[in-house]
């Protein structure tokens, strides 16, 4: 294989096992949109699926997603936030006039729209853009949350002397002991939309939840510049001992879930964090590294890590220019990676990348685990969830999702009734007496 060809093809490859949204899409759901443009498709079809639990309105993203020309990352914004501007609109006048239930449900898709507003942005730090974005996603979602039955609290989780943004969802205002869910977001989502991957599903079935935004992820990287780290259980301790403060949390019942490459981080916190009962990975990340290789010969992938680590290589980093411009996928990896991990170049991010692993880590994972797969998930390449499985040694569940079911896309995106019908079932059985 040609040595340009095989930079460039690792280039692509090393992006989409990165843990984040699946390049290609289940037979069963082709583009209704974008055509040629798979992570355009996918993002308008991770807003639609949370319709499900209050995020969108089928009608409004696909309005707003058909005005789009794929590929214009400032036309997606400008999009995006003029739905969510007017959406925003009817809310508040909702909310002036006392309307509660309407204002509600049009804040929390305002939320949603914000924040995919600025979802591709991030090639420039200092556009202004986004912590506009940013800050009307959360102010929206906040206003929303103190519209509830029982009220979502907002919460701020002391972690190295700063604080970790999170909200903490409870069926009732009672003493009683409950099992408390904690969950995250992966490579590039927020605690805002935890609501809809999770939370509001958990909270129905009678759990506490706290939900919250880690290093790198959409809080912290906004507010602190905080950026991702692997041993993730630095974060999810500080998490847990928070969580311990609130008489109502079971100390014995303490489940984490991970969205995305959060398939990854939970179970590395859950590695080292002992007060865990329970952990999901979904959908499981085993190796972010190892399944990039797989794409390679053999005999290609040590010069291709080699190279990755090496202080200077700018042949591959003009192979991987030339990736961000031949994927639509890859340009955006390429561009948030960088962002998101506070690296300078698409190359030191995925040095960065290799450091995500599993490998000596996971046999040592003591609670039980569940371990979702979605058939035609890209960022299982190389049989992620499986190989996560497979080294398990505690007591452990492996949830498939098909596509014939409409499930098959990364982290059951369009399936989540279905998906988190399955998970918490899963749950309910290790939690509950």
């Amino acid at each position: 294989m040609e040595r340009r060809t095989v930079l460039a093809g690792m280039a692509a490859a090393l992006a989409t096992a990165s843990g984040v949204r699946a390049q290609s899409l289940p037979s069963g759901m082709r583009p209704l949109l974008f055509h040629d443009d798979a992570q355009f498709w996918f993002e308008t079809l991770r807003v639609m699926g949370a319709t499900d639990y209050g995020g969108a309105q089928i009608g409004e993203a696909v309005m707003t997603a058909s005005r789009i020309a794929a590929g214009d990352y400032n036309g997606w914004h400008a999009e995006w936030k003029a739905t969510a501007d007017a959406v925003a609109r009817q809310a508040r006048a909702s909310l002036a006039a006392g309307r509660r239930i309407s204002a509600r449900d049009g804040l929390l898709r305002v939320s949603n729209y914000y924040r995919n507003s600025e979802f591709f942005l991030h090639a420039d730090r200092r556009d202004p853009r986004l912590r506009q974005a940013y800050d009307e996603s959360v102010r929206s979602f906040r206003d929303a949350a103190a519209l509830f039955d029982h009220p979502v609290s907002v919460v701020e989780i002391p972690y190295e002397g700063t604080t970790l943004p999170g909200y903490l969802y409870r069926p009732d205002a009672s003493a009683r002991r409950r099992p408390l869910l904690i969950a995250h977001n992966g490579f590039d989502g927020s605690v805002e939309e935890m609501h809809f991957l999770g939370a509001q599903a958990a909270l129905e079935r009678g759990y506490a939840v706290l939900t919250f935004d880690g290093p790198g992820q959409f809080g912290p990287i906004h507010r602190q510049g905080l950026a991702f780290r692997s041993d993730w259980e630095k974060v999810v301790t500080p998490v847990v001992d928070f969580a311990l403060t609130h008489a109502f949390v079971d100390p014995e019942r303490i489940g984490l879930m991970g969205i995305s490459m959060g398939g990854y981080l939970a179970p590395r916190a859950a590695v080292f964090e002992r007060r865990l009962a329970a952990c999901i990975a979904n959908d499981g990340i085993y190796d972010c590294g190892e399944a990039a290789l797989s794409f390679l010969p053999a005999d290609a992938r040590a010069e291709f890590r080699r190279g990755l680590l090496a202080p200077v290589n700018q042949e591959m980093d003009r192979a991987l220019a030339e990736a961000m411009k031949a994927s639509p996928v890859t340009r955006w990896v390429l561009t948030h990676g960088p962002y998101a991990f506070g690296v300078a170049s698409p190359r030191q991010y995925m040095a960065r990348l290799l450091d995500y692993s599993l490998v000596g880590l996971a046999e040592k994972i003591a609670c039980p685990t569940l371990v979702c797969e979605a058939e035609e998930d890209v960022a299982s390449t190389g049989q992620q969830a499986q190989k996560l499985y497979d080294h398990l040694t505690c007591p452990r569940t492996l949830v498939r999702f098909s596509s014939a079911e409409g499930a098959g896309a990364h982290c059951q995106v369009g399936a989540l009734r279905l998906s988190f019908g399955r998970i918490f079932d899963w749950l309910d059985g290790v939690l509950r007496p």
